[in-house]
């Protein structure tokens, strides 16, 4: 079932985006959310008439992405937590404390859009990718120590 994206969806595709998904996704959830239509030929041609009215608006927003990748540079996070004598934590690190971190250094970045290369279970450090647009990633380092 091809349907177009609403909005972004991690891991399936980003706004404006034609997928292919099985059916019942596809009918039971990305449709009655909110978050796709079906592509037909006349919701094909309304998406093409509104990529083309926003161009201009995505290549600011595109823009806005890189600057704020430029400001973020090689910042390195510092997360603290508490850690057992062999060096692993308690639960584990998430988006949610990265994302946290970034707004302690003055960057807003929502939490759905960071995501990790491995679990982050032991004190150390840790490669975060932000994906702050479609066509920008972002890696930020962040240094795991004990409490």
């Amino acid at each position: 079932m091809e349907i177009i994206l609403k909005e972004d969806i991690k891991g399936l595709g980003y706004k404006n985006d034609t997928v292919d998904v099985k059916p019942g996704y596809g009918r039971n959830y990305l449709i009655p959310q909110g978050f796709a239509i079906i592509a037909s030929v006349s919701n094909r041609k309304m998406i093409a008439e509104n990529i083309r009215q926003a161009a201009h608006k995505a290549e600011k927003l595109r823009q806005d992405a890189e600057d704020l990748a430029k400001s973020i540079g090689d910042v390195v996070l510092e997360i603290r937590t508490k850690a057992g004598e062999s060096g692993k934590i308690f639960g584990a690190i998430t988006a949610l404390q990265v994302s946290d971190a970034l707004a302690a250094k003055g960057f807003e970045i929502d939490r759905k859009k960071i995501s990790f290369d491995t679990q982050v279970k032991n004190v150390g450090e840790y490669k975060v990718s932000l994906d702050l647009h479609k066509e920008v990633q972002h890696d930020v380092s962040i240094n795991v120590v004990a409490e």
